[in-house]
């Protein structure tokens, strides 16, 4: 066994994958350009951490679940005009993250809500948060089967360990009175824990009609709007716009 490989092996014992990897032209670059001792060392740890970082947000990503990646730089900030990129670029601090605050994003079908959701979840975990996408449909129906289990609890433990919970299409069908509670003790349990990203179709003034019990719906919007930035989407459907102009 080669030199290189018996001290590739070493490295590899210590699960430093990122080193290991490039171990070979760590070491022609730190001959070609002279480096000392300690600068080579520190280059060894740089490659490392970022690996590491790197393998980090892959992970995050796969367990974040979206249905598409999207980018914000491929929102049409010139058609959804009731939405400023500037007003978008303000929340890539990620103090609303930090300060447990929400977004929720309001409009009809098809104005770009979940587009804006999962880009900035995908921003979210390049900054190392950990980030997860579902539909309310989902959330709901996983919910109830939790319960049906008994491990509602444990489910909604599960969830609160995100720093970023994505809830996508609430108001779109309407729920049952168990779908409405367990809701209820998902949002109880996140409030003032961790943040959201909602997405909906219905003004507050309409989710009574899809709760079917304002007695629910009221502590529900209390708490998501007490810490949340909330933003109107108008205008007319992408889908329908890219559909006409082909």
């Amino acid at each position: 066994m080669s030199e290189l490989a018996t001290v590739t092996g070493k490295y590899q014992e210590l699960r430093l994958t990122g080193v290991c990897r490039a171990l070979s032209d760590l070491l022609t670059q730190a001959e070609n350009n002279q480096m000392s001792y300690l600068q080579f060392a520190e280059h060894l740890v740089d490659l490392e951490l970022r690996y590491r970082q790197q393998q980090r947000q892959d992970s995050n990503r796969r367990k974040a679940d979206f249905p598409v990646l999207k980018q914000l730089e491929e929102f049409d900030f010139a058609h959804q005009t009731t939405i400023t990129k500037r007003q978008v670029n303000q929340l890539l601090d990620f103090s609303f993250i930090d300060q447990r605050h929400n977004l929720i994003f309001i409009g009809p079908p098809g104005v770009g809500k979940t587009h804006l959701a999962i880009a900035l979840g995908g921003k979210a975990i390049e900054h190392g948060y950990k980030v997860l996408f579902i539909t309310a449909l989902a959330l709901v129906e996983a919910l109830e089967l939790s319960e049906m289990k008994g491990t509602l609890k444990k489910h909604i433990n599960s969830l609160t360990k995100f720093d970023l919970l994505i809830i996508d299409e609430l108001g779109y069908f309407p729920m049952t009175r168990q779908g409405m509670y367990h809701l209820f003790q998902l949002i109880n349990g996140l409030y003032e824990y961790r943040s959201l990203i909602l997405t909906t179709n219905k003004d507050f003034t309409q989710w009574g009609e899809f709760f079917k019990n304002d007695n629910v719906a009221v502590p529900i919007i209390d708490r998501l709007v007490h810490h949340a930035h909330i933003f109107i989407l108008g205008g007319e459907s992408y889908r329908l716009k890219n559909k006409r102009e082909r």
